[in-house]
């Protein structure tokens, strides 16, 4: 094995002790999210307050150490190469601002966001996404003729992205009805009135975002089934009106890897698609679960075959 395979090896061996935490976090961290903004939530019920409390500082802890690690072997071999680790840590310790804690919340807090936040939400909104089409073979057909028409010498290209209009369809319709986040929260800076309803300074409010986005005053009266071509013009002529689609959040706190998951959704999907057709497994269950983002509860059992 090469030194480069090596050290891929090790970091994938390091990744392993902290994927376990993570999962264990997130099937018991969505209780904690549930009741944050409820005062008392310390007493709400003790047992599950504190395994969530020691899971988040085992996940922290493995975090920290797989940064202090990276850091130990760029020392040792000089290296002039820079990853986002890397960079994390940099930017927390040229910081005048933040104190030694300060900078280790920094950097940790950032990586659980790329890994949470930039990673597993995608892996699951493909899955959602290979189900569907698993589901809608049509779909399938359709993605490959247009990808006979869009790819130069039947290559994906950076170019060839922007024209794949059939996937970009299937990922609105994947993300509407099965959004990774379940809900956005925002607090009233100051009070408002909204109809009817007054609204105090402080207030939290929740919006959820599968109810909203399978509303069928937005979306008709087929708000609940698989129809991709309902955004065919777009995301502001796909329902009433194009607030109520909101896969990656609303306003200033808009997720800032939208773009980026989109396009990693189009390659993942584009590759499948274009190699092999699929089916749904009889052994598949329908069953998604809030597990911090929505997730299929037992995965996604699908049946394969090269094209």
């Amino acid at each position: 094995m090469s030194s480069r395979g090596l050290v891929l090896a090790a970091r994938i061996l390091k990744a392993s002790r902290f994927f376990p935490s993570s999962g264990v976090f997130n099937r018991h961290f969505p209780v904690k999210t549930s009741f944050s903004g409820l005062p008392n939530f310390g007493f709400l019920p003790a047992k599950k307050h504190n395994k969530i409390s020691n899971l988040e500082r085992e996940v922290e802890s493995l975090i920290w150490e797989a940064v202090k690690e990276r850091q130990q072997e760029c020392r040792e071999t000089s290296s002039s190469e820079k990853d986002l680790m890397l960079l994390l840590l940099e930017g927390a310790v040229n910081d005048q601002s933040l104190g030694k804690d300060a900078s280790k919340s920094f950097v940790v807090d950032n990586c659980k966001t790329i890994y949470f936040a930039g990673h597993e939400s995608t892996a699951v909104a493909a899955s959602w996404c290979l189900m569907l089409l698993a589901l809608h073979p049509e779909w399938q057909d359709g993605i490959r003729k247009e990808q006979a028409e869009v790819f130069k010498d039947g290559l994906l290209s950076v170019d060839s992205l922007n024209h794949l209009k059939t996937v970009t369809m299937v990922i609105q319709e994947a993300l509407r009805l099965y959004p990774p986040a379940a809900f956005v929260s925002r607090e009233a800076l100051e009070e408002t009135q909204l109809g009817n309803i007054a609204v105090s300074k402080g207030l939290c409010l929740w919006t959820l975002i599968p109810t909203l986005h399978r509303d069928p005053a937005v979306w008709g009266s087929d708000a609940n089934e698989f129809k991709p071509e309902r955004f065919t013009r777009g995301v502001s002529k796909a329902c009433k009106f194009p607030q109520a689609y909101i896969p990656f959040g609303v306003g200033p706190r808009l997720c800032l890897g939208k773009n980026f998951a989109m396009v990693e959704l189009k390659v993942v999907l584009s590759l499948i698609v274009s190699k092999f057709s699929f089916s749904l497994s009889p052994k598949y269950h329908h069953s998604p679960t809030y597990r911090m983002i929505v997730e299929p509860g037992e995965g996604v059992q699908i049946l394969i075959q090269k094209i």
